[in-house]
């Protein structure tokens, strides 16, 4: 698997990304969290009896947990980076629009679970819930180039990916020809062995929000 590269409109990809628009949510609800136990620790100050030791230590725990969240908060946009450096980071993968409920789809992904690209590939499945894509037919079936975003390892494992997220082309550019291109670079091997996991209904199921290996 090789990273497909292309010119991210970052605008195009805060309105579209689900991803990027999880951080500004996750950045919201730290800033949220840190105002409520700001209120919490006055509060605990003001009302709790001058002699109870729970009026210091509620006051000053209260107070830490808030600027601990508001820090986690700012931070997570620096962790998470451009729009840009997260299609320039991971390797482009074949995914299919394996189900349409509503107004959701969910897209099954090809992964290669090893962090070193150089390495035989290890592949797996992960199948993720979506709004439908922008400039992209929702029906199952559909091929959808993806890059496989990679995001968590664990101690004992430092060589595999525990977690890895499809982050959709089509989320990145306006520019169909782009998202062509993408999808004409996946060699047609991934789309076969793709194609003959998403046969599997048990597998399917299992892979959803998790990897599970082929």
């Amino acid at each position: 698997m090789k990273v497909f590269k292309f010119d991210v409109d970052e605008n195009y990809a805060k309105q579209h990304n689900e991803m990027v628009r999880d951080t500004r949510s996750l950045v919201a609800s730290g800033v949220a969290l840190f105002v409520i136990s700001l209120a919490g620790a006055v509060a605990v100050w003001f009302f709790a009896p001058a002699d109870s030791p729970w009026r210091t230590l509620g006051t000053v725990g209260l107070a830490l947990f808030g600027v601990m969240m508001l820090i986690v908060g700012l931070l997570i946009p620096r962790s998470v980076g451009k729009t840009q450096s997260l299609y320039d980071a991971h390797p482009l993968a074949p995914a299919i629009i394996t189900e349409r409920v509503g107004t959701t789809i969910t897209l099954t992904a090809l992964v290669n679970k090893n962090v070193e690209p150089s390495l035989p590939p290890r592949w797996a499945i992960t199948s993720r819930v979506f709004h439908p894509l922008p400039n992209t037919p929702d029906k199952v079936g559909t091929k959808v180039p993806v890059a496989a975003v990679g995001a968590q390892r664990t101690r004992d494992n430092q060589g595999q990916w525990e977690t890895i997220t499809p982050m959709p082309i089509a989320w990145g550019t306006p520019d169909v020809d782009v998202v062509d291109q993408a999808r004409n670079f996946i060699p047609s091997d991934q789309w076969s062995r793709l194609e003959r996991a998403r046969k599997k209904k048990a597998l399917l199921e299992e892979s959803k929000n998790t990897v599970v290996e082929l």
